[in-house]
């Protein structure tokens, strides 16, 4: 399986628009007011909004960048609020915090190598 896309809800898809250009997501189909989709800048995925009331609700978008303290500091030069700079997490990760318009938890960070495999991976086992 491939990851085809993300999609969030958001209650106005303008000031979704404007945020995710912001962030460098590059877009892709537009039928506001109710479905907005991206394409993320490295890679084919993609990440869509949905127009509806309910936002926010636990959900979490992580965006890698290669260069998480570069991307930040661009970000808030361009007027973008983080929760929290670019921390090195115990998990290996190094992580900026932030939420959309919608309400939706954003993580820009870098992993490299301990992305998909971290000192702790279930190995499988030999039979």
């Amino acid at each position: 399986m491939n990851l085809n896309q993300v999609t969030v809800t958001m209650p106005d898809l303008d000031e979704g628009w404007r945020f995710y250009c912001a962030l460098g997501l590059v877009p892709i189909v537009d039928t506001r007011p109710n479905y907005v989709r991206f394409i993320c800048p490295d890679g084919d995925s993609t990440f869509s909004l949905h127009k509806g009331e309910a936002a926010g609700n636990g959900t979490t978008i992580y965006f890698e960048c290669d260069d998480v303290d570069t991307q930040y500091e661009n970000l808030v030069a361009a007027g973008i609020t983080f929760s929290s700079p670019p921390q090195d997490q115990s998990w290996l990760w190094r992580e900026a915090e932030l939420f959309d318009p919608g309400g939706n938890r954003i993580l820009l960070y870098f992993a490299g190598q301990n992305r998909i495999n971290p000192p702790w991976r279930i190995r499988p086992s030999n039979p």
